[in-house]
């Protein structure tokens, strides 16, 4: 196959003007369906990219991503943490306890998840929430029962900063002659947290010894570890790792991570992004036929050339070539088109909706965007790869071309 010249042919053929006014109207809209695709797949993508981080940063920031639990108290925790924090997969690791209980307001009552912390040992984490704080969560300390709630929830009770609401736990509950009591205390509202996201509704902080009193529970004990996560969803992954650096220190430990509660959540947010994707790879799909049409119409064109070019000489490679170069042609043509539209507008897409009035997620709110480079790559080669394809049968067909019989009549 001689290369060099199927491209110089291929070329020529490419950039003459087409006999046939529809065969050029077919490659325009190739061309263009290639571009809009590759762009709207770039530009979709992205947004649901941002969405994913967005969701990742204020649900996953705010609930434990990988949990330690034991029957026994955890007294060497912090040699087996001085093991496994790297400072990339595991970023830090402290004492936690949860509990279910139902917040009680005068005007109104609503349920709650309650974690127990020891705010200075949470120093990536209430970093983390307090940019989204009213208060600090350095304000929880033991003995003092104050508690952190979220803005929603808050809303929905009708408390702020300094309110005094009641606290019952279905933990500490007590048997009396009447039936079952339980645990309650009352605790101060010590700040408001407003993530952007549902945990605003159904979350609570309170330090960890006034977690466990409430419980009805030793102060000091420890049998629950939550640990930070350079990426959360790497969990499953560092599972046995954990479970297996507990188990070398004696303790005997089960563990669990934020898939239980909200892994349901992100599984429909990737099934969306995923059925986005293959719908928008349909219109690549659609514009790659099109080269197809327009390429056959080319050879039926340019049959006598074809017959003429084998009489002197071409090759079967040769000819597929020409035609194979040419497609391609079309094809890079409007994968950079599409690259340069939808790169650009991936990262001015907000600028873009402003200056057009449209607010997408309400007034004052941006879309997240997330430009993935990777994304990007797998995004070139499958265009590149789909419209490679299509031109392997146009260009079977002109090499199928017999000379005889195409200038018998010539």
């Amino acid at each position: 196959m001689n290369l060099a010249l199927s491209w110089t042919i291929g070329y020529r053929y490419w950039r003459a003007r087409k006999a046939n006014p529809f065969a050029s109207f077919i490659t325009l809209f190739a061309v263009s369906g290639i571009l809009l695709g590759v762009a709207a797949l770039i530009i979709v993508s992205s947004v649901m990219n941002g969405l994913e981080g967005q969701l990742k940063q204020r649900i996953l920031g705010a609930v434990p991503q990988l949990t330690v639990h034991s029957e026994q108290h955890l007294g060497n925790w912090q040699d087996v943490a001085n093991d496994l924090i790297d400072g990339k997969q595991i970023l830090a690791m402290s004492p936690s306890v949860a509990t279910q209980a139902m917040l009680q307001a005068p005007s109104s009552i609503s349920a709650v998840q309650i974690y127990g912390i020891y705010p200075e040992l949470e120093k990536d984490n209430v970093a983390r929430l307090n940019r989204h704080f009213n208060g600090s969560l350095d304000s929880l300390e033991a003995g003092k029962y104050r508690i952190v709630i979220g803005a929603e929830l808050a809303r929905r009770l009708d408390v702020k900063p300094g309110d005094k609401i009641r606290v019952l736990s279905g933990d500490g509950v007590v048997y009396s002659p009447l039936g079952p009591v339980p645990s309650q205390r009352k605790f101060t509202v010590a700040g408001v947290f407003e993530m952007g996201s549902q945990v605003d509704a159904s979350l609570a902080y309170v330090h960890h010894e006034d977690a466990l009193r409430l419980m009805r529970k030793s102060p000091k004990e420890i049998k629950s570890l939550r640990l930070y996560l350079g990426d959360p969803f790497t969990a499953s992954k560092l599972t046995p790792k954990v479970k297996a650096a507990f188990e070398a220190s004696g303790d005997k430990v089960t563990t669990s991570d934020w898939r239980d509660s909200y892994g349901h959540l992100f599984s429909a947010v990737k099934m969306e992004k995923n059925m986005m994707s293959l719908m928008l790879s349909l219109i690549i799909a659609v514009a790659a036929f099109n080269i197809v049409s327009a390429l056959v119409m080319m050879v039926v064109d340019k049959t006598t050339d074809v017959a003429v070019l084998k009489t002197q000489g071409l090759t079967t490679g040769s000819i597929m070539g020409i035609f194979m170069i040419q497609g391609s042609l079309n094809a890079v043509l409007g994968l950079v088109g599409g690259l340069v539209i939808g790169v650009l507008a991936t990262l001015n897409i907000n600028t873009l909706f402003s200056a057009l009035g449209i607010n997408v997620l309400g007034a004052g709110q941006r879309l997240p965007v997330q430009l993935e480079w990777g994304q990007l790559s797998l995004i070139v080669v499958g265009t590149l790869a789909i419209t490679f394809l299509a031109t392997v049968y146009p260009a079977l067909r002109a090499a199928s071309v017999q000379p005889a019989t195409a200038l018998r009549y010539e």
